[in-house]
């Protein structure tokens, strides 16, 4: 039986927040959850993925928490992939691109998100010419 994202991805209870969301709220809930991304969505459509760099590029931009959107600073249509894809190439696309989190769909149905924390956390291994190390490590 091959490996999967299926294998890795939280499932339950992936953080789903509305475009319009404050930055403060999404922050919040963020902390509260204890997680760095949250999945933006339009009413059963992926719009979007926010996550703690895209937090940060709004406080560096002066943004206040309460007045700020979401919709400002996340990533729009983001990458995706199908639950039964390979983990290792998922972290191989993720080092590439320098991201840490891909929402997990199968069809157009939001079944999760994997981080490069699930994977390397879980051991995966990753050839050496993969590995970045210090801060080249997204």
């Amino acid at each position: 039986m091959a490996v999967t994202l299926r294998d890795f991805m939280t499932s339950e209870d992936v953080l789903t927040i509305p475009a319009d969301t404050t930055l403060g709220q999404a922050a919040r809930l963020m902390r509260d959850r204890n997680v760095g991304a949250a999945v933006v969505v339009e009413g059963d459509r992926i719009a979007g993925i926010f996550t703690e760099r895209d937090l940060l590029r709004a406080i560096a931009d002066s943004r206040h928490p309460d007045q700020g959107q979401v919709q400002s600073y996340m990533t729009p249509d983001p990458l995706t992939l199908p639950s039964d894809h390979s983990p290792s190439e998922a972290a191989r696309i993720m080092t590439e691109r320098r991201f840490r989190h891909i929402p997990v769909v199968d069809g157009d149905q939001l079944v999760g998100i994997v981080s490069i924390r699930d994977l390397v956390g879980a051991g995966l291994q990753m050839t050496s010419d993969a590995a970045h190390v210090g801060s080249d490590f997204p």
